[in-house]
C-alpha cells in the first residue's frame, strides 16, 4: 500500500510541476512581440462616435461633448459591440469591405430612366463630371437604388478603398454579393402606366428584360440567384418580376405585399425611406417651444391595413393641442408638414396601404418622437439599433380605444422626452442619403446589413454543391443480352 500510494504522489508532482513549466513558457512567450496579435484579445465596451460626419471608436462612456457636435450610437443594449472577439464600429472599418460585382446592363435599366444618354462604349456616366439628377418630391422616397449604385461607381476613384463599407470588384470569383443596377422604383413611378394601343406597360417590359438577362448569367447559375442583391424598395416594384427572382436578397421597404416565401427577414434587408421634408438643423427647440403636442398630416382614408387613419381621425381631430388633417406634396405640402414636424413633440407614423411610409424618416429628420401605429412594420438596422430609445410603439387594437392614445401621450413627462428628443439627433445621421456617402449615413448602413447576409449566403451556395459532382450520367451503347 505504500508504495503505491508513493507511487501516485510522485505521479501527481510530475503533473504539477510540467503543468507549472508550461504555463511559465506561455507567459514567457507573451511577452515577445509579434507573437500575439492583441487585436484579436476580446474588446471592452464599445461605442461609435459621429463627429460631423466621420467616425472614431472609443471606450468612453461618455462620448458626446458638451456642444452635441459627437454623436455617440450605442450598439446594443450593453452599450457595446464586440463580433467574433474584434472590435466593430458601426461603419465596419476593421472589416475588409464588402466586395460587389455590377452587372453592367444597359442604361435603359438605370441611368437611361433618368434620360441620361451613353457617350462611347460605356454604358456607365462618369460622375468625375457630371452625376445624373434624380427627380424630387415623392419620387426621391424610394430612391435608394440611385444612392446605392453612385457609391459602388465612385468606389473605383477612391484613395482608400479599405476605409469603405462596399467596393466594387471587376471579377464576379472575386464578389461577395452580384449587384443588380435596376432603377425599379422609378421605373414604376415613370413607366407603369399604359400608353395607348399597349399590351404591356415598359415598367413590364423591362422586368421581362431583365428576368431574362438575369437569369441566364453564369453567376445566377453557379449560385442559384441566392447572393444577387435585387432593388425593390417602393412597394409596387418589380412586382412581376419577383417570382422568379425570388431567391435573390431583395432591398425592400416592407414585406408588406410580398408572400414569406418571396420575402423574409432571413435573407432580405429593410431600408430606410429618404425623407422628404427638410431636416432640421441647428436645432435649437425644446420640450416647451414645440407647441404641438402630436402631429399627422397626410392622407386619412387608406386602403387594407390603413383603417385606422381615419379611426384615430375621429378620436383626435377635436383634441386639443392636436393636428390631424389631410396633406399631400402639392400645394406647398412639404413645406407645410416641414413646419408641422419641427414644431411637434410627437408625429403619428400609422399603417396605411402598407405597413411602412416615409412619415417615419420624416419625423426622424424633424426630431419629432415618432409614434409608431403598425403591427407589421419592420425597421431597419434594427439588428443595431434599439427604437424604443427614440420612438414610441403602440398596438393598433389598443390605439383605436377611445382615450388610449392621447393618454398614453400625455403620460409621457417632459424629462423623458428630452432623452428621446436627444436620441433621435444622434440616430439622424444613419437615415441619410447623400453623395458622397460618408461613413455611418443610409448608404454605408445598407452596405453593413447587406455584409450581415454573407455568411449565410455563402453556406446556402455550398451547401447546395453537396452532390452537384455526383450526378449520374447515362451510359450509352449497353445492350440488353437474351439467354
Amino acid at each position: 500500500m505504500a508504495e503505491k500510494r508513493g507511487s501516485s504522489i510522485t505521479k501527481i508532482a510530475f503533473l504539477c510541476l510540467f503543468i507549472t513549466t508550461t504555463m511559465m513558457f506561455v507567459l514567457s512567450l507573451r511577452g515577445r512581440p509579434g507573437l500575439f496579435d492583441h487585436k484579436t484579445m476580446p474588446a471592452e465596451k464599445l461605442l461609435t462616435v459621429f463627429n460631423n460626419g466621420d467616425s472614431q471608436t472609443s471606450s468612453q462612456s461618455n462620448a458626446e461633448s458638451s456642444n452635441g457636435s459627437n454623436r455617440a450610437i450605442l450598439a446594443n443594449s450593453e452599450k457595446q459591440r464586440v463580433e467574433g472577439g474584434f472590435q466593430v464600429s458601426c461603419n465596419g472599418n476593421l472589416k475588409e469591405p464588402l466586395k460587389i460585382f455590377l452587372y453592367d446592363l444597359d442604361p435603359e435599366f438605370h441611368f437611361g430612366l433618368l434620360d441620361w444618354k451613353p457617350q462611347g462604349n460605356s454604358v456607365w456616366p462618369d460622375i468625375r463630371t457630371k452625376i445624373p439628377s434624380y427627380p424630387g418630391g415623392l419620387n426621391s422616397q424610394h430612391s435608394i437604388e440611385y444612392w446605392l449604385t453612385l457609391d459602388l461607381l465612385a468606389s473605383e476613384f477612391s484613395e482608400n478603398p479599405s476605409s469603405r463599407e462596399a467596393i466594387r470588384v471587376k471579377n464576379s470569383s472575386e464578389a461577395d454579393l452580384i449587384f443588380v443596377p435596376f432603377f425599379s422604383s422609378l421605373s414604376y413611378n415613370r413607366y407603369s402606366k399604359l400608353s395607348p394601343h399597349q399590351k404591356k406597360s415598359k415598367n413590364w417590359e423591362l422586368q421581362e428584360k431583365l428576368v431574362k438577362f438575369v437569369m441566364s448569367q453564369k453567376e445566377w447559375k453557379i449560385s442559384g440567384g441566392r447572393n444577387h442583391v435585387v432593388l425593390a424598395h417602393h412597394p409596387n416594384s418589380m412586382l412581376n418580376a419577383r417570382m422568379q427572382l425570388w431567391p435573390a436578397i431583395f432591398i425592400l421597404s416592407d414585406f408588406g405585399r410580398y408572400p414569406i416565401n418571396v420575402a423574409n427577414l432571413d435573407k432580405d434587408v429593410i431600408a430606410p425611406y429618404k425623407h422628404v421634408i427638410k431636416s432640421y438643423v441647428n436645432d435649437s427647440s425644446d420640450f416647451d417651444s414645440r407647441k404641438t403636442l402630436l402631429y399627422f398630416q397626410g392622407a386619412i382614408y387608406r386602403k387594407n391595413g390603413g383603417f385606422a387613419r381615419q379611426e384615430l381621425y375621429y378620436l383626435l381631430k377635436d383634441e386639443k393641442d392636436v393636428h390631424f388633417s389631410f396633406g399631400s406634396v402639392q400645394r406647398n405640402g412639404i413645406r407645410q408638414a416641414s413646419q408641422g414636424m419641427h414644431s411637434s413633440k410627437f408625429c403619428l407614423n400609422i399603417a396605411g396601404d402598407t405597413p411602412s411610409s416615409n412619415r417615419l424618416f420624416d419625423a426622424i429628420a424633424s426630431h419629432c418622437v415618432p409614434v409608431i401605429i403598425s403591427n407589421e412594420i419592420e425597421l431597419p438596422y434594427e439588428d443595431i439599433l434599439d427604437y424604443t430609445e427614440f420612438c414610441i410603439f403602440i398596438r393598433t387594437s389598443d390605439a383605436v380605444k377611445k382615450g388610449f392614445l392621447i393618454n398614453r401621450i400625455r403620460s409621457i413627462t417632459k424629462d423623458k422626452w428630452t432623452q428621446m428628443w436627444e436620441k433621435l439627433k444622434q440616430v439622424e445621421p444613419l437615415f441619410e442619403f447623400q453623395y458622397p456617402s460618408k461613413e455611418g449615413d443610409a448608404v454605408q448602413m445598407i452596405w453593413q446589413s447587406l455584409s450581415h447576409k454573407v455568411s449565410s449566403v455563402k453556406m446556402k451556395i455550398n451547401k447546395s454543391k453537396r452532390y452537384s459532382r455526383f450526378v449520374p450520367r447515362k451510359r450509352r451503347g449497353l445492350r440488353t443480352r437474351t439467354k
